[in-house]
């Protein structure tokens, strides 16, 4: 896309051009293929492993898969987004996605399944960085916080309506169905593109680090195996320790790498700035919370409470609700205060929300132990998200905006995968009563440290009277 002086800057905050509008629609169903996707599977795992066999590692695996190869090479996607254009990097991260997941539909085998999503997560690398990117280069001011406040509502909403979604499809139909949903939106995206007529700007002195990128993709895919795999090997296992020495050294390798390199995937100095070395903290500690407490409910609801795979991904609707409602307005308010105030009492609200999980018991309720915990978590998220992103995003220059949205979501992904593959010792080894309460506790420490981080680090930048005023 030709990269112009934003046009948000030239007129009156809340208007927009065709060409804006355009690039956030193309922006949020991009990154919405991939959020739903990443969540939808979770109410379906049962009937994959009825069909397909394998137990319990199926199941992990085929979360697990894309969950790796999603976190590990989306630094390599944005800074091939950076280097060689955003359009180019989106219709190759489009293609990928939708290609594999028509080979998951029709897989025969849950090995061919686990491949299939694993090609499937190194697609779906490829779409965030460059879809934020789009949105970071075209608006700008308030315009950008109320663009990514949108984009923040609909996306951030598949990761949350996915287990309500994969539900019906698994009880009304077929789990296939679930994976198939995504050529819909995938088909529009590339029609928008083609009719947006867009033109990529590459740089001419463009390059990649691939042997930075080998040694990222390894080093956390040997780490993440060890903690996926561990409870089934444990520790004393040469098959757990030492894929995760191995990987340890390789991403030590990487980092060293990195400080040397002439075009490092990962440029160290980002890390300089506070608000996005201290986001980036933040982020971790929320979206590993939000992983844990997003497959702990859904997984428990059926297993514990006994409710259907429909029933239990209609828990989070109100969720969904109030974060489709409150984000763009939070994101344009935190673009005229600054994300300090929502990045500190967000957490916190999520983390009350979690404790009040611990009212579930034995006579389940929905309506008195599971519904305040929904609402308060809804507007929890709907005050982080938004002003966490623009926080970010908004530290680094548009020019680099596509590694610092791929830092930012890896360590998202990463921090999830990581909580996943806890939460076997997290519970304690059987998700019953006990082990559910205990996630949840776990999921308020790592909400309120998440918002304390955010006091404590974020800074508010200088307010744009110009906007305000507007």
């Amino acid at each position: 896309m030709t990269e112009q002086p934003p046009a948000s800057a030239a007129k009156p905050a809340g208007s927009a051009t065709t060409t804006q509008r355009l690039v956030l629609w193309i922006a949020v169903l991009a990154s919405f293929v991939a959020f739903l996707d990443g969540t939808i599977v979770n109410v379906a795992l049962p009937a994959i492993s009825d069909e397909l066999g394998g137990g319990i590692t199926t199941q992990q695996w085929v979360v697990d898969a894309y969950l790796i190869t999603l976190g590990a090479l989306i630094l390599v996607a944005g800074s091939v987004s950076d280097a060689y254009g955003r359009v180019l990097v989106l219709r190759i991260g489009l293609i990928g996605f939708g290609v594999a997941s028509l080979a998951i539909a029709a897989a025969p085998t849950a090995e061919f399944l686990i491949v299939a999503r694993a090609v499937q997560g190194a697609a779906g690398a490829f779409l965030v960085p460059s879809s934020l990117a789009l949105i970071t280069s075209n608006f700008a001011g308030a315009a950008q916080s109320r663009a990514i406040g949108i984009w923040t509502a609909m996306t951030t909403s598949a990761m949350i309506v996915g287990p309500l979604i994969g539900g019906l499809l698994v009880d009304l139909a077929s789990w296939r169905l679930a994976f198939l949903i995504n050529v819909v939106p995938i088909g529009v995206t590339l029609a928008l593109l083609a009719r947006g007529d867009f033109r990529d700007t590459r740089r001419p002195d463009a390059s990649i680090d691939w042997l930075g990128a080998a040694l990222c993709t390894l080093g956390l895919g040997g780490m993440v195996f060890a903690l996926i795999e561990q409870p089934n090997l444990g520790w004393s296992s040469p098959a757990i320790w030492l894929p995760m020495v191995l990987g340890a050294v390789l991403f030590v390798l990487f980092i060293v790498r990195q400080r040397t390199v002439r075009s490092p995937i990962l440029p160290l100095d980002l890390f300089r700035v506070r608000n996005f070395w201290t986001g980036n903290v933040a982020t971790a500690f929320i979206y590993g919370a939000l992983a844990l407490n997003g497959m702990v409910v859904v997984v428990y609801l059926q297993e514990g409470a006994g409710l259907s795979a429909t029933l239990a991904g209609l828990a989070s609707l109100p969720t969904t609700v109030l974060l489709i409602l409150l984000s763009s307005r939070v994101g344009g308010l935190s673009g005229r205060f600054g994300p300090r105030f929502f990045m500190t009492v967000g957490p916190i609200t999520m983390g009350i929300g979690a404790l009040l999980l611990l009212t579930v018991g034995t006579d389940f309720s929905y309506w008195w132990q599971v519904l305040p915990s929904m609402i308060v978590m809804g507007l929890g998220l709907a005050l982080t998200v938004a002003p966490l992103t623009s926080a970010i995003l908004g530290a680094i220059g548009p020019e680099r905006s596509g590694i610092a949205s791929a830092v930012n979501n890896a360590v998202a992904r990463v921090a999830g995968l990581i909580a996943i593959a806890l939460v076997a010792t997290i519970v304690g080894g059987t998700l019953d009563l006990d082990g559910f309460h205990r996630a949840a506790i776990v999921t308020a420490a790592l909400m309120i440290v998440g918002g304390v981080a955010s006091f404590l680090g974020i800074r508010n930048p200088a307010r744009d009277t110009a906007h305000d005023a507007d």
